[in-house]
């Protein structure tokens, strides 16, 4: 949830979370499923890293064990976990799809024998990852993403190799030794310095371990790709899609920088090391992609949020289950994740937050900010203000290189945050009034003509993807989002009567 403010540094980008209730905007894990995190592997998402080069990272089979048995995911694991990414989606064309492409790869893989379940889940994020009982996972937020059989086949074999590699277990051996020499060091030894230096490089360690397990899963999953009969550069495809979408959410153009702890490897680099790995194996046009049975297979599915979750249309944020809406001020870009509303400006030095936040009865809302917010709040700021004719308060927070403009607003039972940060020290207050100004209730009539998006393939009528893009229902560059999903670069013609994927209405 702190993505917007990740940039503010150590001071303002801190804040505390509610203590039990759970933000509606989107499901998330819960505290119950921290166990079960432990075992899974989520490989397709929006991570970064660096590495080209796979190290041999193994935990030796002589060395003692610290899990004391092996780790499987059971029915309720499951259910949480599909619980918490919105329920399984029903879409049996797409589903038989990937249960095909699964049998097809898995005889081609070095484990034949091993069983897998795929799951179809219903969230819009672009996400795929395994447990090592051998359950997949994909959202058709993904398979919205790719654009033929071979993309999506690249994503299962990706996804198989952690499992026949038994990643999931090796990395959670390593995360526990490493917790236990840290304890023992600090507690049994009586050395706390040298237990947090301890934990402190295990964290790099388990980092670069994960990011290691990835680029090997990588390797494999082409190799397996290819003796499959899919064509091993659909591997290298669907890694630009999702680096192209990075960039398009951030709203830069750029996917920006890798965090040096974030456990993938930068996806422009993994595209270098897939595509290496498909040209050792002979030259494009190798393998099949089988095109028009994936599009006949996506057409139609959900694209994009639920509207009973929030959506987003263009600068205008709506929740009909809260009954709420606002509007952000010219420049801002905003996003519906899953714990809050997240906006940020192109150039990327103003941004905003806007969630839930847990209040206890009666308590006065100067005080739900100071509680939220681990930061200090500049003394006199913190004032009650008449917000869009509901109770508020407001505040500011200056933090070393981000000025911060703070809000909680009670509408009825529930208490809403908003926030708002400027780099450097100019004060945002002017754009901030009019952003928390135009929180309002749902007009019934809005409610009422929000749709779902959907995914819809149409033959081209001419060789102009702009003429396709404008039957793009959405208002946030149409042109590009279009060219992302059909995996075509800026200026590519399009084949009169062939089929092209566009979001509808």
């Amino acid at each position: 949830m702190d993505g917007v403010l990740q940039e503010a540094g150590s001071r303002g980008a801190r804040r505390r979370a509610p203590a039990s209730r759970a933000w509606p905007l989107r499901a998330r894990l819960s505290a119950g499923s921290a166990a079960l995190a432990l075992v899974l592997t989520a490989c397709a998402g929006e991570h970064t890293g660096a590495v080209l080069t796979p190290a041999a990272v193994t935990v030796p089979a002589e060395a003692p064990r610290t899990t004391g048995r092996e780790r499987s995911a059971s029915d309720a694991d499951h259910a949480k976990l599909v619980a918490s990414f919105g329920g399984e989606y029903r879409a049996p064309a797409a589903l038989r799809l990937l249960s095909d492409v699964t049998d097809r790869l898995v005889k081609a893989s070095d484990r034949p024998d091993q069983t897998y379940v795929v799951t179809l889940l219903d969230s819009p994020v672009v996400n795929a990852f395994a447990l090592p009982s051998g359950r997949l996972y994909a959202t058709r937020g993904l398979v919205a993403l790719a654009s033929d059989t071979s993309e999506i086949a690249a994503v299962l074999a990706h996804e198989i190799a952690h499992v026949t590699l038994s990643h999931a277990n090796a990395r959670t051996e390593l995360e526990l030794r490493s917790q236990l020499v840290s304890r023992v060091v600090a507690d049994v030894l009586n050395d706390p310095a040298t237990g947090a230096q301890l934990q402190s490089q295990s964290r790099f360690a388990i980092a670069r371990f994960s990011r290691d397990q990835e680029l090997e899963a990588d390797g494999a999953g082409v190799r397996t790709l290819a003796k499959a009969g899919y064509d091993p550069f659909g591997a290298a495809r669907f890694l630009t899609a999702l680096n192209r979408t990075v960039a398009l959410k951030a709203g830069t153009g750029s996917p920006g920088e890798p965090d040096m702890l974030a456990t993938h490897p930068a996806t422009a680099e993994r595209v270098a090391l897939v595509t290496r790995a498909a040209r050792r194996i002979g030259a494009p046009g190798i393998g099949s992609d089988d095109r028009a049975r994936y599009l006949a297979a996506v057409d139609g599915i959900a694209y994009g949020d639920d509207p009973g979750e929030g959506v987003v249309r263009g600068r205008r944020f709506v929740h009909p289950s809260l009954g709420i809406a606002f509007d952000v001020p010219d420049g801002f870009a905003i996003e519906n994740t899953r714990n809050a509303v997240l906006g940020t400006t192109n150039e990327g030095s103003r941004r905003l937050l806007f969630d839930q936040v847990e209040a206890r009865p009666g308590q006065g809302l100067d005080a739900v900010l100071k509680s939220t917010w681990n930061d200090a709040l500049e003394a006199g700021s913190v004032e009650s203000r008449t917000i869009a004719g509901h109770e508020g308060a407001v505040a500011l927070s200056r933090g070393k290189d981000w000025t911060f403009r703070l809000a909680a607003i009670r509408i009825g039972d529930t208490v809403f945050r908003m926030i708002m940060a400027a780099k450097g020290a100019t004060d945002p207050d002017p754009a901030f009034r009019r952003w928390t100004g135009s929180l309002a209730a749902l007009n019934p009539d809005e409610s009422r003509t929000l749709k779902p998006l959907r995914i819809q393939v149409v033959q081209a009528p001419s060789e102009s993807a702009e003429e396709l893009s404008r039957r793009m229902a959405v208002s946030d560059r149409p042109l590009e989002r279009f060219l992302v999903l059909n995996g075509l670069e800026k200026g590519a013609a399009l084949k009169v009567g062939q089929g092209y994927k566009v979001v509808v209405e």
